[in-house]
């Protein structure tokens, strides 16, 4: 258990009793949600589960036996609802525990199946039967009428299954796993002396207010305090808030100019030997919202980095560079010149030199070999993605931080550089808002001064952090950059608009071992490294057809739920069943003006997409020879497909819709995910169709740049982190340029 042993504290897992909960619900509300729980993940007797053989197998006899109302599954899962979900929902959920620990609540709730012909005759919930408690909670993922009982049967579902397969004790294991096929990565870390980024690093988890201000000054950096206003001042050049792949590079560019800068980072620093490869611990803490961020309506579940490195140290790797028909779109239909210069071709080829992009892996792995070969044997044409580490990088848990340091984020790279040349980092610490004074006429009619932030709760450090600067840069991604700036007092209406997420729907096959020639499971070897497209006239890409990275916990929050036995047969298959998906260039967006409030539209033409590209991936895994398939839609849709005729499979595909999320008033429904954010606070040649110019300053806030994915003007298309590198490198490039004209015509 050494690599258990041996990580970072944050990211080991397991649970401290002695804490408590905090989730606030009642003992008999508990009783409900335990009973809730017993009819999603109840105890079935082996032999009814398990053919005589299977039922010999110790962890498999114990999975099928395991109750979700055992101590301290219930807890967990209600835990976790109450620490990540909108306070509306957490109301909703805990007056419908509330209604079910009565009588008439039950029956009001689920209606005749809770009656009996005996006294009392009406049954709460946890005293119905468990065929009859199956039956409710599939009339509530059914539900039409009255959606906020859907609404409640999703969640709950949502939490408990991810707690129950990522959950971890302090060793780091997990007993179900065993069953289900899944092991953890246990791969040989790299170890490093010193840490690549420890002579700039500040983290405030380790400081207090009498430390922190000798931190500063150790790094050379001006500081003062103010008691009146209980803060700290900070000086520098250039403060930029965010360390992902537009804050990382542009920290990089600036720090090389010869620039002072801070970054702020609001996650935490862990190097290669820290990761744990843990799904639950690893989620909770690079990822924003422990990775459980679903949008206002639930039909959106956002995937988005939050640690030092930002979405480049957990991200799948691959490295596309912005397509010449997006480029070409981007400087004549939203008359961005940059787009169409040899400075921004020149930018990318910076960017892949420096995070070592490699154009092809020498192994695959069983989804991209199954993708690859289930392409070609129905003639569709199948690409090699380029990735930023080495050819023979076989990891499948890079989504968790990467334990080998094979993969280049920032945080391992253009971080390092920045360091290099004086860069402070600056950890556990969240920006507040832009300092803004009014300008003095011009153009603009503010200007930046800098921004206010505050440690994060790990911290002991009390006071705010006042950093003056002449540059403040925004870098903090498409979903925190514009509250940062509404929130801040800036107005123009284009902030927080036009959010571009690249929905995905999934399709699955199952690959048993004896029936195909595919090795390896579905959490081993390169996430990302063959890819389908699908071009529109134009030549931009429409639809893109890749395979993900979804840990038991994840996959489970996702399975349709059917029945309690429907659910262990599908996670008994977990480690052989193969996924895909379908990603769109979404022409439908959203918005995000409140941190954590995300809406989201899909369009007419998106859904129509999204249809095309999940009958293809259903179409390719039929080929490479799997012996069923299905989509995550709510009804469990699938189909056995061993030798299935043309004709059949037609007829399958012609069921295969985009339906709506949890909340739309129809009886199938799905959840859509999306792991790239962009276009939230876009470039625009006027203020009237963007937020920001050309340059990525802000139209209102001289001073005041935007360096991350909100700036590009329209969705990608592809894996977005060439494209946002590129953009930054330009637009701090040019930052670098004007800050040196302002400081020779000073001399």
């Amino acid at each position: 258990m050494e690599g258990r042993e041996s990580c970072h504290p944050l990211l080991r897992g397991g649970r401290k009793r002695e804490k408590g909960y905090s989730h606030g619900l009642s003992t008999t509300q508990m009783h409900v949600m335990a009973s809730i729980c017993d009819t999603l993940f109840p105890s079935l007797p082996p032999l009814t589960s398990l053919d005589k053989k299977n039922s010999q197998d110790q962890p498999l006899s114990a999975f099928y036996n395991t109750s979700a109302s055992q101590v301290p599954f219930p807890d967990e899962a209600a835990e976790l609802l109450f620490k990540r979900g909108v306070p509306e929902a957490l109301s909703l959920v805990s007056w419908v525990l509330w209604m079910l620990s009565f009588r008439l609540g039950t029956l009001l709730l689920c209606g005749s199946l809770c009656l009996d012909w005996k006294w009392p005759f009406i049954h709460k919930f946890s005293e119905i039967s468990l065929e009859n408690r199956e039956e409710i909670l599939r009339k509530w993922s059914r539900e039409k009428s009255w959606v906020p009982l859907r609404v409640v049967f999703v969640l709950i579902k949502l939490v408990f299954f991810y707690t129950f397969f990522s959950r971890t004790d302090v060793n780091g294991h997990n007993p179900v796993w065993k069953a289900i096929g899944y092991q953890v990565d246990t791969r040989e870390k790299l170890i490093l002396k010193e840490r690549p980024l420890q002579k700039g690093l500040i983290e405030t988890m380790y400081e207090t207010d009498s430390a922190l201000i000798q931190s500063f000054t150790e790094k050379g950096l001006e500081v003062t305090e103010d008691k009146r206003q209980n803060l700290y001042k900070v000086k520098c050049d250039v403060v930029i808030v965010g360390s992902g792949c537009g804050g990382g590079v542009a920290a990089a560019v600036l720090a090389k100019s010869g620039q002072k800068v801070i970054v702020l980072e609001k996650g935490e620093y862990f190097v290669p030997h820290d990761y744990s490869s843990l799904e639950g611990p690893s989620m909770n803490e690079l990822y924003e919202s422990g990775g459980i961020m679903p949008s206002l309506d639930g039909k959106m579940m956002i995937l988005a980095g939050s640690t030092v490195g930002g979405g480049s140290a957990i991200n799948w790797s691959a490295c596309i560079r912005t397509p010449d028909s997006v480029l070409r779109e981007w400087s004549s239909k939203y008359k961005i010149p940059l787009f169409a210069s040899s400075d921004y071709q020149s930018a990318m080829d910076s960017v892949c030199r420096r995070i070592g992009v490699t154009e092809k892996c020498k192994k695959e792995s069983f989804q991209n070999q199954i993708l690859r070969q289930g392409c070609e044997k129905i003639g569709l044409k199948v690409e090699s993605v380029a990735i930023n580490s080495s050819a023979d990088h076989y990891c499948g848990s890079c989504c968790y931080g990467c334990r080998t340091g094979d993969k280049k984020g920032t945080d391992s790279t253009w971080l390092v550089d920045a360091v290099g040349n004086g860069a402070v980092i600056l950890t556990g610490c969240k920006a507040e808002k832009f300092i803004l004074e009014d300008g003095e006429g011009g153009m603009k009619k503010k200007k930046c001064l800098g921004v206010i932030a505050a440690a994060t709760w790990r911290s002991e450090v009390t006071k705010k952090i006042q950093i003056e600067s002449k540059v403040t840069i925004s870098a903090c991604g498409s979903l925190s950059t514009p509250p940062l700036m509404i929130s801040s007092g800036l107005k123009n209406p284009n902030i927080g608009r036009n959010l571009h997420l690249h929905p995905v729907q999934f399709a699955w096959g199952y690959f048993p071992e004896d029936m195909t020639n595919f090795s390896g499971t579905n959490y081993e070897g390169g996430i990302i490294t063959s890819i389908h497209k699908v071009f529109a006239e134009d030549s931009t890409p429409r639809i893109i057809v890749e395979a993900p990275a979804l840990g038991p916990g994840s996959f489970s929050a996702l399975v349709p739920w059917l029945s309690g036995h429907d659910m262990k047969d599908r996670m008994m298959k977990y480690a052989r069943t193969a996924n895909l998906f379908a990603l769109i260039r979404d022409q439908g967006s959203g918005e995000v003006k409140a941190e954590g409030r995300v809406t989201y539209r899909l369009d007419q033409a998106d859904k129509e997409n999204l249809r095309v590209g999940l009958r293809k991936a259903l179409r390719i895994l039929v080929a490479a020879g799997a012996v069923e398939v299905g989509t995550y839609r709510s009804d469990g849709q699938r189909i056995k497909c061993r030798g299935i005729k043309e004709e059949d499979l037609e007829e399958f595909l012609d069921t295969v819709t985009i339906v709506g999320g949890p909340r739309s008033r129809n009886e199938l429904w799905t959840v859509f995910t999306t792991a790239h954010q962009m276009t939230s606070c876009r470039m625009g040649a006027t203020e009237e169709e963007g937020a920001l110019d050309e340059t990525g300053e802000s139209w209102e806030a001289k001073g005041l740049y935007v360096c991350d994915g909100s700036v590009l003007p329209s969705a990608v298309g592809v894996n977005p982190m060439v494209t946002i590198q590129s953009t930054a490198y330009c637009i701090a490039s040019k930052i670098a340029e004007s800050l040196s004209k302002e400081k020779q015509s000073k001399a």
